[in-house]
């Protein structure tokens, strides 16, 4: 198991910068094997116009990629947000073990804010879910992003 949490979510910031240089909603995402960060991603929704393009998702098909297989079961998946239905429900299928997430999300947070389908017993898979790793800096890249958003609006 990976244990320098922050050093991982800096990274995973990293990737929410990139989607922001593209105005997307700055969310970034890394997945974590034997201490090597082997896929990255981060939100690209306006961008492809997909629905499905959310950094955690773009960021699991890639490290399925990397390991040549659908299991991430030795893997550690960082996130700046805490995942949606959707996310949460690739990373149960993903069978990864380990998720740690910056900020929760009071509107669609499935890791344990609304709900934690990621430890939702009648599930196959069950995930360890670490919350509020550089939780004030990962809040802190949205409200800023939306609060400019607004303005812009104006």
């Amino acid at each position: 198991m990976e244990t320098n949490h922050e050093h991982w979510m800096e990274l995973a910031l990293k990737q929410a910068t990139y989607a922001e240089h593209l105005g997307e909603v700055p969310i970034g995402a890394v997945i974590v094997k034997d201490g090597k960060m082997i896929a990255a991603g981060h939100n690209l929704r306006e961008t492809a116009q997909a629905a499905l393009a959310h950094a955690e998702v773009i960021a699991i098909d890639r490290a399925c990629q990397t390991l040549n297989s659908w299991r991430l079961e030795q893997c550690t998946l960082y996130v700046t947000l805490e995942p949606c239905p959707m996310c949460a429900g690739a990373i149960v299928q993903a069978r990864i073990p380990t998720v740690v997430y910056g900020a929760s999300d009071p509107k669609a947070g499935c890791a344990g804010t609304i709900i934690n389908l990621l430890d939702e017993p009648r599930f196959n898979h069950r995930s360890t879910v670490i919350s509020g790793v550089l939780e004030e800096l990962c809040r802190a890249r949205l409200t800023n992003f939306f609060k400019a958003l607004r303005l812009k609006k104006r």
